[in-house]
C-alpha cells in the first residue's frame, strides 16, 4: 500500500500567530537549552565566559582608553565600561547566532514544519541567560564598590533590556532569513558588528559628541537607546529623551521589517537550506 504524504504548510498570513508561538514554547525551551549546550561544550569554565569576556574587555580598554587618553564618561570608568559591555554582550550574540541560527538547524527545517520564529529566537534568549547572569555580577560590582545608584531611576533596567531585546531580535530575524538566500551576509557581518560596536556609547560617553545632529543620528544605533537607559540608575537618572525616542523608533522599525521579511520567506527555508 503507498503510503499516504501529509505536507504541512505554515500559516498564510504575514503576521505572526503568537497562539501558535506559545503553543510551541516546550519547543523553544528546547531550543534554547541546545544553543546553551551547544555554546559551553568542551569549555572548561563553561557559562562562566558570559562574565570573564566583559571583565577582560574591561581591563583593556580602561588601560589603553582611560589610561592613555582619559576618557570622561562622568563616572566610574571600569564600571561604566563594564556595564555597556555585557549589554552589548547580550546585544551582539544575539545578532551573530541568530544570523547562522536557521543555517545550523537545517536539519530539522528539512523534517518537519514549526514556527521558524522560534529559532532565532531561542538564539536571542541564550544570550539573555548569558547577560542575566553578567547582571549578576554587576549588581555584586556595584555593592562593593559602593556606586551610588538612583533608585527611583531603577525602572530604566528593564526598559533598556527591552529595547536591546527587540533590536537584536529584529535585525537578528532579518539577518538569519537573509542568511539563507544570501549567504554573502555572514561575511558582512563581521564588519557591521564592529561598525555598530563603535558608533555605541561602550567605552566612550554619548553626551560628549559634538554637534547635537551627530549625536542624534548615532542614536540611530537602537543600542545607544538601550545604554542611555541602562547607564541613568548610575549617573542620576537623566537620560536624552530625545535620543532614547528615536533608538525606539528604529528598533520598532528593524523588528516590524525583520518580522516581515522572515514571515514571507519563511516557506521556502527548507529548499534554500
Amino acid at each position: 500500500m503507498k503510503e499516504q504524504e501529509i505536507r504541512i504548510n505554515p500559516p498564510a498570513s504575514i503576521s505572526f500567530d503568537l497562539t501558535e508561538l506559545w503553543a510551541n514554547r516546550e519547543l523553544l525551551y528546547f531550543f534554547t537549552w541546545r544553543d546553551l549546550k551547544v555554546k559551553y561544550k568542551q569549555t572548561y569554565l563553561g557559562i562562566l565566559w558570559a562574565v570573564l569576556q566583559p571583565l577582560l574587555l574591561m581591563a583593556i580598554f580602561y588601560f589603553v582608553l582611560f589610561k592613555t587618553f582619559k576618557v570622561s564618561v562622568g563616572m566610574s570608568y571600569p564600571i561604566y565600561t563594564f556595564t555597556g559591555l555585557i549589554l552589548w554582550g547580550f546585544f551582539s550574540a544575539g545578532i551573530t547566532h541568530s544570523s547562522e541560527s536557521l543555517i545550523s538547524s537545517a536539519a530539522i527545517i528539512r523534517k518537519i514544519y514549526f514556527p521558524r520564529l522560534l529559532i532565532p529566537l531561542a538564539s536571542v534568549l541564550t544570550a539573555f541567560i548569558d547577560f542575566l547572569i553578567a547582571f549578576v555580577l554587576l549588581a555584586i560590582i556595584l555593592i562593593i564598590l559602593r556606586q551610588p545608584v538612583r533608585w527611583e531611576a531603577v525602572y530604566y533596567f528593564p526598559a533598556a533590556i527591552l529595547l536591546a531585546f527587540i533590536s537584536s531580535l529584529g535585525i537578528g530575524s532579518l539577518l538569519a532569513a537573509l542568511n539563507v538566500k544570501y549567504r554573502d551576509f555572514r561575511y558582512l557581518l563581521p564588519f557591521g558588528m564592529q561598525v555598530l560596536f563603535f558608533s555605541s556609547q561602550v567605552v566612550y560617553s554619548i553626551h560628549s559628541i559634538e554637534p547635537e545632529w551627530l549625536r542624534w543620528l548615532l542614536f540611530c544605533n537602537p543600542l545607544n537607546g538601550a545604554l542611555e537607559l541602562f547607564y541613568a540608575p548610575l549617573r542620576g537618572g537623566i537620560i536624552d529623551v530625545t535620543g532614547v525616542a528615536i533608538s525606539g523608533g528604529v528598533a520598532l522599525i528593524l523588528l516590524t521589517i525583520g518580522f516581515m521579511y522572515f514571515k514571507k520567506t519563511e516557506a521556502y527555508f527548507a529548499d534554500l537550506i
